[in-house]
Parts: structure tokens; C-alpha cells; sequence
């Protein structure tokens, strides 16, 4: 029997029907338009519940379309809200599971990330975690099929988690990182904030702090490396929860970014 690791936030950060949960993220991804050129070889997504974030993430995903059918291996890196951790942790099971199906892990990627000294293996660091699992569904709905390496990222510096994304980040290898902006700020200071740490994300000026973006480590890592490869970052999305809620007096924000190699591939 395999081991399976059940969703924690289904019916509370996402539908639990799969048919609802289809429909909605599939009007998104609909709405969104895609890119004009390059080849989208790592995103930046939020990970808030769908009312707040999910039209956010749906425009980094929607790039995607490009590549569907050609991208089969996804390495997700988001951050430990909920469990105290040293570096990176991938799940001890074979599958991620979700209203709309099962996702099994990359028993290549995990494999390698076995090896590597910032790695570990920790079932209950990913057990109630949301900020991965909440990514899958898009995944599921604009990719063909695919094999993924799930990893929470714990105290971690940009060079350890760069050295990480080298040893896995593979050509063929899509990296999501999974990360919210600015939290429970005024709705005007969060908007500066916010326009100032995508002006960073896109010139690859890290690193950023925990108050620009809840998962920073894995933003750090990914700006280090993407600067090495030559990629090209774009922002395709930018809200907060006071755009849709109301209330303003404290808001998250939420952006999305695709980060293009300009050849077929990523560059080295």
C-alpha cells in the first residue's frame, strides 16, 4: 500500500468537491493570459486561501499552458508555518492527495534530495501544512500529469537553499515556490511594501526579509539561482486581501511571477 498524505485545507482553503474545485480554478486559468514569449521554468505563487489568492496564482500558472504535455517533474519549495525546522524537509510518503486525484512523488528528485546535507525527510512538517498543498490542484488542472518533490523550507540562508535548488533544479524541472508578501499591514502601506519587494524580485536583488514575504528563504534561493542562469522575472499578478475582502485595516498581499529562460531549457 502506498503511503499517502492526506489534504489538511481542502473545504476550508479550497473546495472539497472536486467538480467545484475544477470549476473554479479552471474559470481562473481561463480568465488569465499567458505569456508572449520565453519559456516559464519557475513561478512565484501565493498561498492563501482561494477567494484571496487563487485569481493571483491562476496568472503565473496560466503560463503554463505553453508548456503542458512537456513539463512532467514539478519541484515545490514553500515555507514551514507549523513545525520548527533546520533546512528543507520533503514528506515521508509516496503521494500527495487531493480532491482531484493523487500526485506521486518523483522517486528521482527524492532520491537526490535524500543525499543532500540541507535535507531531510519529516512527514510532520508537511502534515498540516498548507502552503504546498494548496499549489497541487493548479498543477493538476493545467498540467498533462506530473511527478512532484515537495519541499518545506525551515531556517535556511540563500545559499543553502541555492545550493539545494542546483542539485535538483534540473533542465527538465519546473521549481514553484510558494510564498505570500507583506502581512497585516494598512492597506496603503502594505501597496508601497509590496511595490517594493517586486521591484527587488525583478531585478534579483535579494535577499529579502520575513516581513517582505513569508516564504523569503525559498525566494532568496530561487533570485541567487535564477540570477547565475540568466532567467528573466516577470510579474504577472499583484493583489492583496483588501482588493477582495473589504476589510483594509491589516491585509495580506499576494503576487505572482514567472521567471523565463529565453531558449527552449534553462540556462546554465
Amino acid at each position: 500500500m502506498p503511503r499517502v498524505r492526506a489534504p489538511a485545507v481542502a473545504g476550508s482553503f479550497y473546495p472539497s468537491s472536486p467538480a467545484a474545485l475544477a470549476r473554479q480554478v479552471d474559470a481562473w486559468l481561463e480568465q488569465a493570459r499567458g505569456p508572449e514569449d520565453g519559456v516559464a521554468s519557475a513561478l512565484i505563487v501565493p498561498h492563501a486561501g482561494y477567494v484571496y489568492s487563487g485569481e493571483v496564482a491562476a496568472a503565473a500558472y496560466a503560463t503554463l499552458r505553453a508548456r503542458r504535455g512537456e513539463v512532467t517533474r514539478v519541484l515545490l519549495l514553500g515555507p514551514c508555518h507549523f513545525h520548527s525546522l533546520r533546512g528543507l524537509a520533503y514528506p515521508d510518503v509516496d503521494l500527495l492527495c487531493t480532491p482531484l486525484g493523487d500526485v506521486w512523488l518523483d522517486v528521482g528528485l527524492v532520491r537526490r534530495a535524500a543525499g543532500l546535507a540541507r535535507v531531510s525527510a519529516s512527514t510532520e512538517a508537511h502534515e498540516s501544512e498548507h502552503s504546498l498543498e494548496v499549489q497541487l490542484p493548479f498543477l493538476q488542472r493545467v498540467l498533462e500529469r506530473f511527478t512532484v518533490l515537495p519541499l518545506v523550507v525551515g531556517r535556511a540562508d540563500e545559499e543553502e537553499v541555492a545550493q539545494v535548488l542546483e542539485a535538483l533544479w534540473d533542465e527538465d524541472v519546473l521549481l514553484v515556490v510558494s510564498s505570500d508578501l507583506s502581512h497585516y499591514l494598512p492597506y496603503e502601506e502594505a501597496r508601497r511594501a509590496d511595490q517594493v519587494t517586486v521591484a527587488r524580485v525583478l531585478a534579483l536583488e535579494g535577499p529579502l526579509d520575513a516581513g517582505s514575504a513569508c516564504g523569503a528563504e525559498a525566494i532568496n534561493g530561487l533570485l541567487r539561482v535564477a540570477k547565475r542562469r540568466g532567467l528573466r522575472p516577470r510579474l504577472v499578478g499583484l493583489r492583496s486581501s483588501g482588493d477582495l475582502a473589504g476589510a483594509r485595516a491589516e491585509v495580506i498581499g499576494y503576487g505572482a511571477f514567472v521567471f523565463e529562460s529565453p531558449a527552449r531549457g534553462v540556462a546554465r
